[in-house]
């Protein structure tokens, strides 16, 4: 495909794209200013886009909204940390370890399925609105985008570089290090960006029915408060931060994986 042409990747593409994603976004708050203007919509339900947007810069005014921002990322940013790394060694080492893979995975499906929303009474019998109670849903939530990845990218190892790396007499780990690893990083890649996502809504989830303190906690406070445009403004701050944490996620998976078809086929395109 022609690298300037309208629908490829070159600069004209891209600023087609750009005008094309300004113009729905335009006319989405166009919309959502004109529906309960006309009375399609009662404004006490859902009040105009400028009333939002005069809540959400009040917002950004407020010191305590800033604090539960970082409560929020906090929470996110720990939860994942753990959920990743986690899930990384276990997927390695369930995968490497003969047997264990056959062993474990009854168990693996009978837990991978449970909502994590389920275990919100017993973080809160565990820990009450402390942190812990959030780190605990994230991580069970997080933990299994991550395991599952890891597993089928060492499933898709080509058994022929694993024989031949046995043959030079590389070592177990060194196996892992120059074999595995880049087999299974687009994979691992992957299921850190879908955990990423999972950890920002159940950070949000458990803040908002827990009670910690965060965005969650302030939506919560908002709602019952019948603070409408406050709602949905908080609600907007959550809609970018994960868009935010969906194109951070992105943008590490394409530095990491930059060696990868994948993705220098993106750049070529």
């Amino acid at each position: 495909m022609n690298p300037t042409s309208p629908r490829g990747g070159g600069p004209s593409g891209r600023a087609v794209n750009a005008a094309l994603g300004a113009a729905g976004l335009a006319a989405f708050l166009a919309l959502g200013e004109a529906v309960p203007r006309l009375g399609l919509v009662e404004e006490r339900f859902f009040p105009p886009t400028s009333r939002i947007a005069r809540a959400l810069a009040d917002e950004f005014a407020d010191r305590a909204f800033w604090t539960d921002l970082g409560d929020t990322l906090t929470g996110w940013a720990l939860g994942l940390a753990i959920a990743v790394g986690a899930g990384i060694v276990a997927g390695v080492i369930v995968s490497v370890v003969p047997y264990l893979r056959e062993a474990t995975a009854s168990t693996i499906e009978f837990l991978r399925p449970i909502p994590s929303v389920a275990l919100i009474p017993l973080a809160v019998l565990l820990y009450g609105t402390e942190l812990r109670s959030v780190l605990l849903l994230v991580v069970y939530a997080s933990f299994w985008q991550v395991l599952v990845q890891v597993m089928y990218g060492v499933r898709d190892v080509d058994p022929v570089a694993e024989e031949t790396a046995r043959s030079y007499g590389l070592g177990t780990w060194a196996r892992i290090r120059h074999v595995l690893w880049p087999t299974a990083l687009p994979y691992v890649m992957t299921g850190v960006r879908l955990a990423a996502a999972v950890a920002l809504i159940l950070t949000v989830t458990a803040e908002l029915v827990i009670g910690a303190p965060g965005l969650g906690a302030r939506i919560a406070v908002a709602q019952t408060s019948q603070a409408v445009p406050e709602l949905y403004a908080l609600i907007v701050v959550t809609g970018l931060l994960g868009l935010l944490i969906n194109v951070g996620a992105r943008s590490v998976e394409r530095y990491a994986l930059a060696w990868h078809q994948s993705v220098r086929g993106e750049v070529t395109v």
